[in-house]
Order: structure tokens, then sequence, then C-alpha cells
């Protein structure tokens, strides 16, 4: 078989693999708000953002990549661009420090995100330039889209990503907690890094009504921005991990300690969020009690606050009897 027909053949197997993969998320109903993103997701073409990429194996990773000279490892990268899954896309020492976001979960944020015509939107962590090109198409033109990340060298990458696809939003390199302010104000920003509380630079390059959703500890918050320097909003109900936001001397936060927490309580999701979200401001054995008392509460019933300078968690109601501030600031 020659080069030309095997390229067609990967061409095919890529179309026949995104449309799944459309329908995949679709079915999880991520987009039933703005199904706008449904043809944003079938015309980005995914495995042009990961030429190669890592897979988990016993004892480390497998790279896969899309110019082995062996035809079916091209075929299983071709699939394997197309799952449902997250992708490793850079590994540092040993250390994940890039990847590609699980599809259905970037759907469902960029529904959340509340896109309109005509918004400017600042992508936290451009990573492969996926998210960026999906936000490209939706929008129509390139320049409302702005996307920083901190390593040159996943930059570069993206923006030979991004051009090879045909879209062309402006690519920053920087530290992604100090925003973009020469492309401000933005109407909505989105960053695909977790955190432990929201940069207040990115609350100060907003316009009065924007939106900024964001992984903080294992959740996605939804903020809207109300004047300068002031911002409210609730978690979604979903869990969320991502690849922490890196910069300049960002400390790594440390796990609490749980001696004397009931196992059920420490191997629990959502309690571990609870930890997450009031470290500093809760000790352990306080939040035990608390999330027991409580009903062992989901995501959604949390929610942040950002004014004045601070930026507080709370449970149920920002004027109720549990505040604490973020252990990131």
């Amino acid at each position: 078989m020659g080069t030309h027909a095997l390229d067609k053949d990967l061409d095919d197997l890529a179309l026949a693999a995104r449309t799944a993969l459309v329908r995949e998320i679709e079915a999880s109903g991520a987009w039933a708000g703005d199904p706008v993103w449904r043809e944003a997701f079938e015309a980005v073409p995914r495995h042009l953002f990961v030429p190669y990429y890592y897979v988990g194996v016993r004892g480390g990773y497998e790279r896969r990549w899309g110019e082995s000279p062996d035809p079916p490892t091209r075929e299983k990268w071709v699939r394997g661009a197309y799952a449902d899954t997250p992708l490793a896309t850079r590994l540092r020492d040993g250390e994940l420090i890039s990847s590609s976001s699980q599809p259905s979960l970037m759907a469902r944020m960029l529904a959340e995100l509340g896109v309109e015509d005509g918004d400017r939107v600042l992508e936290i962590g451009t990573g492969t330039g996926y998210n960026a090109a999906l936000l490209a198409h939706r929008l129509g033109d390139d320049d409302l889209v702005t996307t920083v990340d901190l390593y040159p060298d996943i930059t570069d990458a993206a923006r030979r990503h991004l051009a090879a696809a045909g879209y062309h939003p402006l690519v920053v390199t920087g530290d992604g907690a100090r925003g973009v302010p020469e492309r401000a104000p933005f109407d909505r920003i989105i960053a695909t890094c977790t955190l432990t509380s929201v940069p207040p630079a990115w609350v100060a390059q907003c316009a009065p009504g924007a939106r900024i959703l964001t992984p903080l500890a294992t959740g996605l918050l939804a903020l809207t921005v109300r004047d300068t320097g002031c911002a409210e909003g609730r978690f979604l109900d979903t869990a969320a991990y991502f690849v922490p936001l890196r910069g300049d001397g960002r400390p790594e936060p440390e796990p609490a300690p749980l001696d004397g927490i009931p196992r059920r309580a420490r191997d629990h999701d959502l309690f571990r969020f609870l930890l997450a979200l009031t470290d500093g401001g809760l000790d352990p054995h306080e939040a035990y009690t608390l999330w027991e008392r409580e009903g062992r509460p989901t995501r959604d019933r949390y929610g942040v606050t950002i004014r004045d300078g601070g930026e507080w968690t709370w449970l149920d109601d920002p004027e109720g009897p549990y505040v604490w501030p973020l252990p990131g600031r």
C-alpha cells in the first residue's frame, strides 16, 4: 500500500473516530444548553493537536505517535486521539506537566462558560491548543481568543498545531496567574489547570458581567464578575482533576494530616474536596464533624466569594454560618 493510500485511510479513520466521539459526548449531555459546540467538535481535528501522547503501562508510560513507521501503531494513535479520555502530552523528569483534557469534560466546561458571539475569551493553560481551537471555531474570529501557558516549548508546539488546523488565536508565553492585561478586558476566562485560589488578576481583567470557569481543588468553579475586584459563584456538581497551575515560586499544597479520621471519610472524594477548600481555615477533625452533620455535601453546595481583596469559600449560603478563607490566599 502506497503512502498516499495509507494517509487517506488514516484520514478516513480519523473522521470516523471523530464522529463517534461527538456522538459519545452528545449522549453524555455535555452541551445540552449550547448545541453549537457540537459543530466545533465535529470540525476541529483533535489528532492534529496530539502528534504524540503517552499512555500508562506497567512501570511507566508508552509513547504513541503519528509518525511511527508501523501502520498498526499509527492506527492505534488515531483511535486513541479520539477516545473520550485525557491524554498525557508532556512529561518532565517523569512528572506530567501538560495534557489534553477529556473531551466530554472539555465540552461541558465550554458549554458552562456561556460564550456568546463577540465575546473576548482568555484561556489559562494552552496545553496542546485544542481547546483554543474549539473556542476560535465557536467564535468565528481568532482575534477574540487569547491563550497563555508558562513553558515556551508548550506554546511553540500549540502554535504549530493550531496553524495546521487552520486557527490563529494569540498564544502567549507567560505565567497564567497574571492573566494577559494587554488584551483585557475579557468577557470569559476559562482555565484548564487546577488552583487553590482564584488569582486577583483574572477578576481585575474581566468586564462587569464576565464569567470565569476554573478548576479549583477537585471541582469546577463558575464565577460571575459583579464589578471591579468582586466575583461570586458556585461549583458545578462534577469532579475535575487537572494539572496544577505553575508559575514563579508557586508552592504545591501540603496534604492535611488525617490521623484519627475514619477511613471511610479519608478515602471519600467529597470529604477530601472539603479539606482542600478549608485547608488552614478548618481543622480536619472539625471538617469531618461538619461533613457528617451536613449530610456529606456535594460539590454544588459550595461556592466562592471574592471581595475587597479577600477570597472565601462557603457552604450553601455566602452569608451563612459556614465560611472559610481559601487556602491559597
